[in-house]
């Protein structure tokens, strides 16, 4: 029977520790573990997970004096876990009944898959929590997650529904402390480098959404946020160009399509009516790729604007002739 750690990162999150841990136990498998570990958390997690882990011998809880970050804590996990399958889960999210033995199923049938995810929904926690059942007839391919990501300049698997072959995870290492924004993106293309992944047609977690999740500060810049994407790749390549069939060309594709994610949001902010920051992701993507100086991505900017993009669109271009005193633009009919 497959044996599969569980790691719960948990920085302030005692109040969603229950749920989390709740959602993992409940599971169909039996040979489970679950690590807790309270990063030195101000709040009442290391209470919590002490009362979870006293209800639960397969529970158990680490904590930390002092704040190590999310990297490194991240890394002890991978250092503890020893069964066949491994999974971080932070705190404030959820498993969907059945998630792990779909995702083990996959693994222990088909020896050459290292990493299996699935969708993920997205739950605004102001709002009931989205009730997901098991589902027992599942389908599953395998992606040529490299290529896909690459493409599309994006991090195509929900962190929360990545299952990965242990033995293969402490074998890529850990996460990079140089990608605080953008570690699970590197991380499962090093994965995808060392095997075959699997997606899973079905959802397999429940991603909580709520004013202090941890990622509403990183995203908080946007143009740190696509920065450390494009680093993403840029790390990966470096270090495994020789594993991947045509490496360069691979580079430049990614490259491309994480500058044209750039200028299409600038695009979009310039027709809100945020004109200076709208040109200045659209200058900075000109600088990731030159060629967007001679082939910029413009579709969207000819894209009819509803009501509101017009109206706002309207008033900043009024508000910036009138701080240098030009004509004034009239109302739209």
């Amino acid at each position: 029977m497959a044996k599969i750690d569980i790691v719960v990162p948990c920085y302030n999150y005692g109040r969603f520790l229950q749920t989390c841990v709740a959602s993992i136990v409940t599971q169909s498998m039996a040979d489970l573990r679950v690590l807790i570990i309270d990063d030195a958390s101000s709040d009442d997690s290391l209470r919590a997970a002490r009362i979870l882990a006293q209800g639960d011998r397969r529970v158990a809880v680490v904590t930390h004096e002092r704040n190590h970050g999310h990297i490194e804590t991240y890394n002890e996990g991978i250092a503890w876990a020893t069964g066949d399958y491994f999974l971080l889960l932070s705190a404030d999210d959820v498993l969907v009944p059945g998630a792990l033995q779909r995702a083990t199923e996959v693994m222990d049938r088909n020896s050459d898959v290292v990493l299996t995810y699935g969708k993920c929904v997205d739950w605004l926690d102001h709002l009931p929590m989205p009730m997901v059942d098991s589902v027992a007839d599942y389908s599953w391919s395998r992606r040529d997650l490299i290529k896909e990501m690459c493409a599309t300049g994006r991090n195509l698997v929900p962190t929360p529904t990545a299952i990965v072959r242990t033995v293969v995870q402490k074998r890529v290492g850990g996460y990079r402390k140089s990608l605080p924004h953008a570690g699970d993106m590197e991380m499962w293309l090093r994965l995808a480098a060392n095997g075959s992944v699997a997606r899973i047609e079905a959802v397999q977690a429940i991603y909580r959404k709520h004013a202090s999740a941890m990622s509403n500060a990183y995203f908080a810049s946007i143009t740190s946020d696509y920065e450390q994407c494009q680093l993403a790749f840029d790390r990966f390549f470096d270090a495994y160009g020789d594993h991947v069939d045509i490496a360069h060309h691979f580079r430049g594709v990614a490259r491309r399509a994480v500058a044209e994610r750039v200028f299409v949001h600038g695009i979009k902010l310039f027709r809100r009516g945020q004109l200076k920051n709208g040109i200045g992701l659209m200058q900075r993507a000109m600088k990731m790729e030159s060629r967007l100086r001679y082939f910029p991505p413009l579709w969207p900017l000819f894209k009819p604007p509803g009501a509101e993009g017009r109206r706002r669109v309207l008033s900043a271009l009024r508000s910036r002739c009138a701080g240098r005193g030009e004509r004034q633009i009239p109302s739209s009919s």
